[in-house]
């Protein structure tokens, strides 16, 4: 068996100041009260009927889920997600690592965004310490509360930071009940402080763009906030701190939050905005485990629900109503489209930017 022969703790990383951003939140952030861009006609008639299917949901208590990949924080949406949240419109959201890379950078730092090309032949890309070191100081935090990924990074910008227990705490805690549920989150936690100095006690970091942060927004809007990252995926893996246990951790404890969500779309809404990949994968699993409880309490599984499929790919020129296409046509093979289409709803799709989208829907439920 192959041994990992690189010592990754010799990682080198930079302060953000270092990075060229290019992006910044002045540059970003859409109101919500401006007028919404327009719409081809096509996707102005799907952002009506989304509307009315969102508002029918929230009238008789079913779920809307908000699933949305990292540009739609990138393309300013944050403000409009927030006073949709304030609203009522929206019981959950998801989004993948990257979504909450940006959305830590923009509410502290204030610019995010990096030219992969450019950093990647450096070794530079992704070797940011603020970024990496403070998302895991919240998730160290959080797996003592036992909390999943979304909730413990929007408590920590919504808090300015956090406060850790000193290392002989956790060893105190670990001896005295080594079966305890959070033995192994204080055994991470201890880990960080004895090989990468993670801080013990407080923690303090203002975070003063918080106002652009969807995570934040969903906390203190007290919604659930799940995380859905995967290995390797996200630029925190390029920094010696990086401990795939919290990250594992937290993440698994928000895809059951997720399941507890889908159990609530009996004639509520999914959208799907800008995710190509973690959306429709992590929605069919997460829809076959619920259907599989419900059968086994005797009850039918999750019906009635609508799903809408926002991305600016074409679609393959196939009208998803009618379910999926035949193998010999190009459209099957857009996964994104076809995973939605078999998850038991009405599903539809819409070529759109998603920014535009999300403000048209929110204009329309005024």
């Amino acid at each position: 068996m192959k041994v990992v022969s690189q010592d990754w703790s010799k990682l080198r990383v930079f302060p953000l100041a270092e990075r060229k951003s290019l992006t910044s939140v002045e540059q970003i952030l859409c109101s919500p009260d401006s007028a919404p861009p327009a719409l081809s006609d096509e996707a102005a008639r799907h952002a009506d009927a989304c509307a009315e299917k969102v508002r029918a949901a929230r009238a008789r208590g079913a779920g809307v889920i908000l699933m949305y990949g990292a540009h739609l924080l990138r393309n300013g949406a944050a403000p409009i997600l927030d006073r949709m949240m304030q609203q009522g419109w929206l019981t959950h959201l998801a989004t993948n690592g990257a979504g909450t890379i940006h959305d830590w950078e923009y509410s502290w730092f204030g610019r995010s965004t990096e030219s992969v090309r450019e950093n990647v032949a450096t070794g530079t890309f992704g070797a940011w310490h603020e970024t990496a070191w403070n998302i895991h100081l919240a998730l160290f935090a959080g797996g003592l509360r036992g909390e999943g990924y979304g909730v413990s990074l929007g408590r920590y910008i919504e808090e300015d930071g956090t406060t850790l227990p000193t290392r002989e705490e956790l060893a105190a805690q670990i001896a005295a009940d080594p079966g305890h549920p959070l033995t192994s989150a204080r055994a991470d936690l201890l880990q960080g402080i004895l090989r990468n100095g993670v801080p013990e006690g407080a923690t303090r970091i203002e975070h003063k763009w918080k106002h652009a942060s969807i995570v934040a927004a969903a906390f203190r809007h007290h919604l659930p906030m799940t995380v859905h990252p995967g290995i390797g995926y996200d630029i925190i893996v390029n920094h010696p701190v990086y401990s795939g246990a919290a990250v594992g951790r937290a993440a698994a404890r928000d895809f059951r939050l997720f399941s507890d969500s889908v159990e609530t779309l009996e004639g509520g809404v999914t959208l799907a905005v800008g995710s190509a990949i973690m959306a429709p994968q992590v929605f069919e699993k997460s829809l076959s485990a619920v259907n599989n409880l419900r059968l086994g309490a005797g009850r039918p599984t999750v019906s009635g629900h609508s799903i809408y499929v926002v991305d600016l790919q074409d679609g393959g020129q196939w009208d998803w109503t009618q379910g999926e296409p035949p193998k010999t046509n190009a459209a099957y093979y857009l996964r994104f489209c076809k995973s939605f289409s078999r998850m038991g709803g009405e599903m539809h799709y819409a070529q759109c930017d998603n920014a535009a989208f999300i403000h048209n829907l929110y204009a329309r439920l005024q």
